[in-house]
Order: C-alpha cells, then structure tokens, then sequence
C-alpha cells in the first residue's frame, strides 16, 4: 500500500514539473533581458563666476511714513459714519460725525451774545468820540466783545473736534464703531496708515558703522512675496547707538508703488555697498536642502564605453549669500561644472538624464517686480 503511495506522489511531482516548466523559462527569460533605461528630464545651469555687491545682512521691520489710530479728542455719541473700511482717504475727509446738537445751539446763543457785544462797542466808540462816555466805559464794552466772540470760537472748535477728519492721505483699516455708540475720549475708531513711500527700520553692529552713508542701496526681502525683492535708500542713520546692544538704528525708505509693504511686516535686509566682490553663482532653484547639508546634481557623461548618455553625481556644497534669484558657493563646485537647475526633487546618484532648457524660467539678478 505504501509502495502504492509513493508511485503516485512521484507522478504528481512530474506531471507538475512538466506543467510549470515553460512559466519558469519563461520568467527566467524576462529576469535575463536587460531593464529599459529611466531618462529625467532637467534644466541646467553652468556655474559662473561673477562679481556681486557687497551686502550687510540684517533683519528689520516696516513702519508707515505716518501712522495713527483715529481717536476722538472729545466724547460724543455717533452720528454719522462718513468712510468704509479699508478705504482710500485724503487729508481733511471726514470720518465720523459726532452728535453737536448741544454745541450748536449753545453757538447760537454766543453767535447772539458776540452780535449783541459788538454793536454795543460800535455805539460807545462813537459816543467816546463826542466825550459823551468815559474811556473806561469803551474799555468794558470792548472787553464783553472779546470775551462774547470767544466763547463763540470756543464752541466753534468744540463742534469741529466732534467732526473727525482724516489728518494726513492713507489707507485706513477695519471699522471699530458703530452708529449710536457712545464714544469716549481716546476710543479708537479706524487705522490710518500711510503706505507710500515706508520706512524700513533695523539695527546694524557698530563695527559696520565706517561703511554706512546715506544714499546706499537697501534690498529687503519676506516671506509673504518669497520671488520679488524691494529696493530702496538708506536715509537715516541715528546719532547714537544703543548701549546694551552696541548697535546703531537706521532707516530706508521704499517707494512701495504696489503698496505691497506693510507696517508692521518683518523683513530681511541687505545694505548693498559700493565694492563688488568675486563669487561662484549658480541658480537657487538647484540647491537641494536636506537635514545632513545642501547638495546639487553635477551633470557629467557617462563612464561607460561608447555611451552617449548623461548622468548626475550628487555632490555636497557649502552655499554663501544670495542676490536675486542666484546663490553663491563657497565649497563642492568649481567654475564651468553643469549642474541640473530643476526637477533636483526626483534624481539620485547614476540616474540619467536629459537637457531641456527650453521651458525653464531664467533666473536673474534683478527679479524686482514693476514700481517696487
């Protein structure tokens, strides 16, 4: 019976042998050919000395020209609300409209008492020529005129304070009052913040004060605008210097045309000197940044005999300062080395690549866009 078994088993196992045969060349046919060459697609760039201009690098803050929140100077119920929020203004728009109801009829009856003074003046004068009253009596009455016609000021003023204008041309923020609301004194009602030109303020070390002048190039760039820069001058150069920090506090000024600035934002800033200095640049789009340090692909031909193909070898290098949409490198390339300027995302040691510099944007020193 055992013997019956075993015949049986053995005849399984190769009618099954026979069966899977083909499949296995088959596969081992497929494990043989060789695997069809995976070619990316890059950009590239050549790395190139140039000479840059010199920057001092800071951090700094925007600050409008002028700036204030709108507050009443005396306290009144709303009556009118003249502007909508962020709204273009000009010096003396009105504002707010406080309730005058009180002042004005109060002006009336000063308007009536200075009218009243001043005839009586008009008559004494007259009479004060005939010697008919004494020069005191015209004093009096020239006094009480005074005194009647500035109360009536007085009033006058009161009413223009409670009619809030805007004092300098800005652009004003959100609305915080609301009609009927009672206002006190100081009560803020709207931002008003003049956008153009603005300010840039930051400190710089005090070993950097033999290089600073007025009329110097200033460069800032932020994180909300991450492919433009800004250019202004370097206008003002405190007369002192902090003495904690050692520092000196100095201002640009920006025209700032797009009104694209705003007070407030926190910028970084490059004094631009006159002296140039040499640097190797390559476009900033190359730059692969990673935990361990930045790295490029170094596009290079391919070892192999007879081959035509081009590979990328991944070198580490130590980047310097950037200037528009370059960087410099300080260590891993030399001049003239090719390097893939984008799709840097999907290469790795030995990939082969291809060059197409066709649809690749080109980099510039000057990417500052129009009225900035």
């Amino acid at each position: 019976m055992k013997r019956k078994i075993l015949i049986g088993i053995l005849i399984v196992v190769v009618v099954g042998a026979g069966l899977a045969t083909p499949y296995i060349l088959a596969i081992k046919k497929l494990i043989a050919q060789p695997k069809p060459t995976q070619i990316e697609t890059v950009a590239s760039a050549t790395a190139r000395e140039e000479r840059w201009p010199e920057t001092i690098p800071a951090v700094g803050s925007v600050s409008a020209a002028q700036g204030v929140i709108v507050a009443p100077e005396v306290s009144g119920t709303v009556r009118e609300i003249a502007f909508e929020s962020g709204a273009t203004v000009q010096p003396g728009d009105l504002l707010v409209r406080l309730d005058t109801a009180s002042e004005e009829a109060q002006l009336r009856a000063a308007e009536a008492q200075a009218e009243l003074a001043r005839l009586n003046a008009e008559r004494n004068r007259k009479l004060r020529e005939d010697k008919t009253v004494s020069q005191a009596e015209l004093d009096v009455t020239e006094a009480v005129l005074k005194q009647a016609q500035a109360n009536a000021d007085s009033l006058r003023a009161l009413i223009a304070k409670k009619n809030i204008r805007a004092p300098f041309a800005g652009k004003l923020g959100i609305r915080l009052v609301n009609l009927g609301e009672q206002l006190a004194v100081g009560q803020s009602m709207v931002s008003l913040q003049s956008l153009a030109p603005i300010y840039v303020d930051f400190s710089l070390p005090q070993q950097e004060m033999a290089r600073l002048q007025t009329g110097l190039k200033v460069r800032v760039a932020l994180d909300a605008y991450p492919t433009n820069q800004f250019e202004g001058e370097l206008t003002a150069i405190n007369p002192d210097l902090d003495p904690v920090t050692r520092s000196v506090r100095v201002r640009a000024k920006f025209e700032n045309g797009g009104e694209r600035l705003r007070a407030g934002m926190f910028v970084q800033v490059s004094v631009v000197l006159p002296e140039e200095k040499p640097v190797l640049a390559i476009p900033a789009t190359a730059v692969l940044s990673a935990p361990f340090g930045d790295s490029v692909f170094v596009i290079l031909p391919d070892s192999q005999a007879g081959s035509t193909n081009l590979v990328v070898q991944q070198v580490l290098i130590r980047t310097g300062r950037t200037y528009g949409d370059f960087v410099s490198v300080e260590t891993g390339l030399k001049a003239g080395d090719r390097v893939a300027s984008t799709g840097v995302f999907k290469l790795r040691n030995g990939v082969f690549v291809q060059e197409n510099n066709e649809a690749a944007l080109k980099p510039s020193l000057t990417p500052n866009p129009p009225n900035s």
